[in-house]
């Protein structure tokens, strides 16, 4: 569009210049050369205005703030989080974050809420940074830890955070998160060394603070939230597994699979300000390996049904969620040791029913049953029950 302007623009002008001949014996005498070079003029500029070039790329401009920076007090700390940028351009770029830098501005409590970008610029101090690198690696959100010395009179902390780019510009500051933290909150509770596993549940157990951090008792203690994360996690997640707030020093874990990999870690939690619940630092973390060693119970009620040149064994599921299957085994001595009995089924027996149709009329045959797990688990033998073929 700005290229027909010009090319309009351009006609414009050549078709109303005026030629005014210069004083001569004639009054014409430089007129001629002058109207030729105006039309050989229009010419080039129609000629250029008829091709096409290619678009300009789009000016680029400091990559804009971020407007999610949240935060959370936990102990003596405060965790600063916000989006990570989405994408980060080449060094060459004004959109290249180099930095986030991070300001903190502690104000009294009842100081007025509203704040000008320029008196935040004013009154804020520098504290940190997020480097180059931690941006380039953050897959969804980035963190800055701001560890506080709670001490003296209260306050109310003021934080925000600006990109800066290759060139030093900086965007402006993110929406302005501002906290209350607490003094007396409690300290990090201590892991006991291990935890146990059983069939349906791995318990870990902690003992609970002797003091808040900074050192006043009794403990400002509410309860206490328990994490799990995969071993090959760095960072927990930041939900819980327990639904409420743990009131005793251990927990139950009912939700695991056998064979993987866990870090139990736990924080204890403190009543705030207004009102609010503010978690301690992270206990001491300890790493739980469930593996399946334990037997399934053994088939119980089983039943015989005979028949002309046949018996049939019925018998219920077993309860346990991960069997497998069944075998069944044979004797017609009951007292000949159970590992010399013969095993019927070449397979595992995945039904609930067995027929046999190997036997002899008038004979008795006596049989019992394991049942097996995925991994391999064999149960103990089930009572023998017998029959007589018709």
């Amino acid at each position: 569009m700005n290229q027909f302007i010009f090319c309009v623009s351009q006609f414009s002008f050549a078709s109303h210049l005026r030629v005014r001949p210069h004083a001569g014996s004639n009054g014409t005498r430089h007129r001629k050369p002058l109207v030729l070079w105006v039309l050989l003029l229009s010419v080039f500029v129609a000629a250029d205005c008829g091709k096409r070039r290619p678009p300009l790329p789009p000016i680029e401009r400091v990559q804009q703030r971020t407007e999610l920076l949240s935060g959370v007090q936990r102990g003596n700390q405060v965790i600063l989080s916000w989006p990570a940028p989405q994408r980060n351009a080449s060094d060459q770029s004004v959109q290249s974050i180099r930095r986030i830098d991070v300001y903190r501005l502690a104000e009294k409590p009842r100081a007025p809420l509203g704040l000008t970008e320029e008196e935040f610029a004013a009154r804020s101090t520098l504290i940190g940074s997020v480097t180059y690198d931690q941006i380039k690696s953050a897959v969804d959100n980035l963190t800055y830890t701001d560890t506080l010395e709670l001490a003296g009179e209260p306050a109310r902390l003021r934080y925000a955070v600006r990109y800066v780019n290759a060139a030093g510009q900086r965007a402006a500051f993110s929406n302005f998160l501002l906290l209350m933290p607490a003094a007396r909150i409690a300290q990090a509770p201590t892991m006991i060394a291990t935890g146990q596993v059983s069939e349906n549940a791995i318990t870990i157990a902690w003992q609970p603070p002797s003091a808040n951090i900074d050192g006043s008792t009794p403990v400002n203690l509410l309860g206490y939230n328990v994490y799990r994360m995969e071993e090959a996690e760095r960072e927990s997640s930041e939900t819980p597994i327990n639904s409420s707030l743990v009131s005793g020093t251990q927990y139950v874990d009912k939700n695991f699979k056998f064979g993987d990999n866990y870090r139990y870690l736990v924080r204890a939690v403190s009543l705030g300000t207004e009102g609010d619940q503010v978690e301690s630092l992270n206990s001491n973390s300890i790493s739980v390996s469930p593996r399946d060693v334990f037997k399934p119970s053994a088939p119980t009620s089983i039943t015989v049904a005979a028949a002309p040149g046949r018996l049939s064994l019925f018998f219920p599921a077993n309860p346990e969620p991960d069997i497998a299957g069944y075998n069944v085994y044979r004797s017609t001595d009951p007292n000949l040791p159970k590992e010399q009995w013969t095993k019927m089924n070449a397979t595992l027996l995945t039904r609930t029913t067995f027929q046999d149709e190997k036997v002899e009329s008038g004979k008795r045959y006596y049989y019992y049953l394991t049942a097996e797990d995925q991994v391999g688990n064999v149960s103990a033998p089930a009572e023998v029950v017998s029959e007589v073929v018709p």
